[in-house]
């Protein structure tokens, strides 16, 4: 069974299951409305210290920025993000190294299929999350 962790400004567990990831969708997106109302770049770090609050060291935001890797390339922690509902593609790596990070598990063993199933019940009107389909060589 797989272990739990608490985050701390809210008890959201951070777990490897559908029902968690859901969660976290829907919680990056409120997140990014809280932050726009503050008037503060939605960003790892800022996201990262919204929802662990001082235990979003350095280290730790560093390591999730390390994993969270989009077209061979690390993220960096002040780069502005789009929202979620319109550019999962990096939200999603991002959340895949949050739950990797916190629950001291290698990126690859978190659950890639729930994490693609959960963005589409947290955005029924979005288009899928399907990174896989193959490009046409013409």
């Amino acid at each position: 069974m797989d272990s739990v962790i608490w985050c701390q400004s809210q008890n959201v567990k951070i777990e490897n299951s559908q029902e968690c990831f859901v969660q976290l969708w829907l919680r990056l997106e409120r997140t990014r409305q809280l932050l726009e109302g503050q008037r503060k770049r939605f960003c790892i770090r800022n996201i990262l210290r919204s929802w662990f609050g001082l235990r979003a060291t350095d280290d730790f935001i560093w390591e999730v920025c390390h994993k969270a890797v989009v077209d061979g390339k690390a993220q960096e922690g002040w780069n502005e993000l789009l929202p979620p509902s319109l550019y999962p593609r990096c939200h999603r790596e991002i959340l895949r190294a949050i739950v990797a990070v916190r629950m001291g598990i290698g990126i690859l063993n978190v659950n890639v299929h729930a994490l693609d199933a959960a963005y589409s019940l947290a955005f029924p009107n979005s288009a899928p999350l399907n990174i896989r389909k193959k490009l046409r060589v013409k």
